[in-house]
């Protein structure tokens, strides 16, 4: 699993104009499955996610987590995440779950980070806007075996 996680003042999904889902603080995640993954990496996955220590302190460090500050979460999928570059110059996506897989695990994504924390997400497999109010910025990518 491939998720690239972006701090957020806010962030929000447009498809065709219409906003679908909207968060204020907290976590913008950008979800992939690959290929080789199961059902049995979301619960330690989501755990990761919440408990990240991404947000200041009172002191200005990065001690907090998304739980600490009451954040939410947007899950987005976007299988471009999956893409390969070593080779010329079209991505390859071949290491991107078959589109069945993905959809479950990600559903499961959002059903197990919602144990945790609000969340709100995309809609799988559209053409989405994602507007973005980064902030730091702070940005991490986590490959989850």
């Amino acid at each position: 699993m491939r998720v690239l996680i972006q701090r957020v003042a806010s962030a929000s999904v447009e498809i065709d104009g219409e906003v679908i889902s909207q968060i204020k603080q907290g976590l913008l995640v950008f979800y992939c499955a690959m290929k080789d993954d199961s059902v049995q990496q979301i619960p330690p996955m989501a755990r990761k996610i919440t408990h990240l220590r991404l947000f200041s302190d009172s002191d200005g460090k990065m001690n907090n987590s998304l739980l600490d500050v009451a954040g939410s979460c947007l899950v987005v999928s976007q299988f471009t995440l999956a893409a390969d570059l070593s080779r010329g110059h079209r991505p390859s996506f071949s290491n991107a779950a078959p589109i069945k897989l993905a959809e479950c695990l990600y559903n499961t994504l959002i059903d197990e980070l919602r144990s945790y924390c609000p969340v709100e997400a995309g809609r799988f497999a559209a053409d989405m806007q994602v507007k973005i109010n980064n902030d730091g910025p702070a940005t991490l990518w986590l490959d989850f075996q």
